[in-house]
């Protein structure tokens, strides 16, 4: 049987990480990487009996490579504080690894709670490459959303994980804030520009996406809410890269004489 790592970062999860700790307190090891938290984190993670380090956070792609180079095992799991495995995939896991993967990597679907409730399980969910053979694979340098990459076969494994990160529209909206900011910078590394057309069409293409292909329809208003602000996402990614080549070629010119000086790129925390 192989045995598995599971990798997992954290800052101030003291609210999520016990449940996620919980869906695998049998796996050969749990790595914790700590950003120094001041809440209970620390001591959640002991009393599973974690491996422990704390590390500055250095972006989200670096810090789970970070996580994932002191790792003990071939075989990991990535999960993050605010995920957790359900008994189902839990049994497919420990299947699997009794058996001998044979694949570079496995796909899970997520569940994602949608507000006040969790999205119906016939709703079309999103797969991530979460465990996977580490000799053949490693996180990606993304500024957002860095996962996984592995070189080999992936499969994809049948039951869900759940996701408990988006408590509240306002919690999601200041995520689509985040996210939309941190992408900027990436989009201009790789030479993209933004059409202002694309903020015209884009949105409602996601929209469209999210609450019928996606099936979000079946999570009544809480799905409306969400397709809607999908939608606002895909606005904003692109908004902001429009703003973004607006400073740089206006500068101050634009503004009246005298006016504060501009405050770009802005300020937001990792």
């Amino acid at each position: 049987m192989e045995k598995l790592s599971v990798f997992i970062t954290t800052y101030n999860n003291a609210r999520t990480l016990r449940a996620c700790l919980e869906s695998v307190k049998w796996a050969d090891e749990i790595l914790v990487l700590d950003s120094y938290s001041t809440d209970a984190t620390l001591q959640i993670a002991a009393a599973y009996g974690c491996v422990i380090h704390q590390e500055p956070f250095k972006g989200y792609g670096a810090q789970k490579q970070s996580a994932l180079d002191k790792t003990a095992h071939r075989w990991v799991l990535l999960l993050d504080a605010d995920e957790m495995l359900s008994p189902a995939s839990q049994a497919e896991i420990r299947t699997l690894l009794a058996a001998g993967p044979t694949a570079a990597g496995y796909t899970l679907p997520r569940q994602e709670q949608m507000f006040w409730r969790m999205c119906d399980p016939r709703v079309r969910m999103n797969r991530f490459l979460r465990l996977f053979d580490k000799t053949r694979g490693r996180i990606s340098d993304m500024p957002i959303h860095a996962a996984p990459k592995v070189e080999g076969p992936v499969e994809d494994l049948r039951h869900p994980f759940y996701h408990f990160g988006e408590t509240s529209l306002h919690v999601k909206v200041d995520k689509v804030n985040h996210y939309s900011s941190g992408l900027v910078a990436d989009k201009q590394a790789k030479g993209r520009r933004a059409n202002p057309w694309i903020m015209v069409l884009y949105p409602p293409l996601a929209f469209l996406k999210s609450y019928f292909l996606k099936r979000n329809f079946l999570n009544g208003w809480a799905g409306f809410m969400a397709s809607t602000t999908m939608a606002f996402y895909a606005f904003m990614k692109y908004a902001k890269l429009y703003e973004a080549q607006q400073f740089a070629r206006h500068g101050e010119r634009l503004m009246p004489p005298g006016a504060p000086p501009m405050q770009w790129p802005p300020r937001f925390k990792g």
